[in-house]
């Protein structure tokens, strides 16, 4: 069985918080350390899409802040270039409470190559399993105009991981992202400027 690769997401344009996430400090280290640090624990190869904060080897999509089916795209050219032709699972830095565990099971959970939550009655996209299929079909859709995450799920055969599934591994704040100032300080995490 080919090994799973991991693709870290931190090259977002954090509208709504103001500063970059990847380099908020939470527990001593910043998101996009201590994400890199947890995939790559569970993935092999690892790379980020970003900055390159992560300490992991990093690229960006074209052109850069372009959304996640770019980022994804451009992660699985740069994955075939490197000879890994499986899957990978995708992180978003902006969710810290990612813990290995839950990484694990969604890269070892039978069924489809693409496994996608559902978290909340949402699809949570950008901390998924994505099939060998589903990075070449990113690059096709973004080769064709198409820019939203979501329609990949409209070309690949998935699965939509279920919270009783999912919940076995991780509680229920698993999920929770750092989008705001409030998200931020519900973490604990000071922002620049406001300390």
């Amino acid at each position: 069985m080919a090994p799973t690769a991991g693709i870290l997401l931190t090259g977002g344009r954090s509208r709504r918080l103001g500063v970059d996430k990847a380099s908020l400090v939470l527990d001593g280290e910043t998101l996009a350390v201590r994400s890199g640090r947890r995939l790559a624990a569970v993935c092999t190869p690892t790379l980020e899409v970003g900055d390159g904060g992560s300490g992991l080897p990093s690229l960006r999509e074209s052109p850069p802040r372009s959304g996640p089916l770019s980022a994804l795209a451009a992660a699985g050219v740069a994955l075939r270039q490197r000879g890994h032709h499986g899957g990978a699972l995708l992180l978003a830095v902006d969710l810290p409470a990612v813990e290995e565990e839950l990484l694990t099971f969604l890269r070892d959970r039978p069924g489809a190559p693409t496994a996608v939550p559902r978290v909340d009655g949402h699809l949570q996209l950008v901390c998924a399993r994505y099939g060998p299929d589903a990075l070449l079909a990113a690059e096709s859709l973004v080769v064709g105009g198409v820019r939203a995450l979501h329609e990949l799920l409209d070309v690949v055969d998935h699965d939509v991981v279920e919270e009783a599934e999912w919940a076995t591994v991780a509680g229920p704040d698993a999920f929770l992202d750092v989008d705001t100032p409030a998200d931020a300080r519900r973490f604990g995490i000071t922002l620049p400027g406001l300390a």
